[in-house]
């Protein structure tokens, strides 16, 4: 069977990343993996994020033999800090704060694995948020109303989370939000996928 007709399939719980995946309009499916997302001593959050994207579609090829698992994670990163999922609401108060008025970077990996072969490629895609000052308040209110606990860095830029920020840059938009289309795209089509 030729790479572009093996099934498709994202190994990710995330709702976000299934909807863009979702645009492409190609059949796939949803795998959770179960990765441990702790840094290694001495990595760096680019080199966190390969790993883990490379992690989570290796975790399910054992359950998807004969499919191209797409994997992809996200580092936020604030100066030297990793800012990962803050889990609660002290944790993402604290977080936007020490974000405030500074560059929060977005390194987010995507990794493209035929399981048939055990090839894979794999794609860095920073992105670069400028944050505006914010008051107690102003994350109050964003945390009250978007409650962002599940996102790298508290920042949910496709809802609420784009009021906070002053500027947005880098070379995909979709990198951001998690899974990174113009590469994924790439890569599919490097393994024979049609796409437009």
């Amino acid at each position: 069977m030729s790479a572009s007709h093996l099934p498709l399939v994202l190994a990710s719980s995330s709702p976000t990343r299934r909807e863009l995946l979702a645009r492409l309009g190609l059949p796939f499916e949803c795998h959770a993996p179960q990765v441990d997302e702790s840094a290694l001593p001495g990595e760096t959050p680019a080199e966190m994020a390969q790993r883990l994207a490379h992690a989570k579609a290796t975790a399910i090829a054992g359950e998807c033999p004969g499919h191209l698992i797409i994997g992809s994670d996200q580092v936020a990163v604030v100066g030297d800090r990793v800012l990962g999922k803050p889990g609660d609401r002290t944790r993402a108060a604290a977080q936007l704060a020490l974000a405030s008025g500074r560059v929060m970077v977005f390194q987010t990996a995507l990794c493209l694995l035929d399981s048939a072969t055990g090839k894979a490629a794999t794609r860095l895609v920073p992105f670069e948020v400028a944050l505006r000052p914010l008051t107690a308040t102003d994350i109050d209110r964003y945390l009250d109303r978007e409650q962002p606990f599940g996102c790298a860095g508290s920042l949910r830029s496709e809802g609420l989370g784009v009021a906070l920020c002053e500027r947005m840059s880098g070379d995909d938009p979709t990198a951001l939000l998690g899974l990174p289309m113009i590469a994924l795209c790439e890569l599919l089509r490097a393994q024979g996928v049609p796409l437009p």
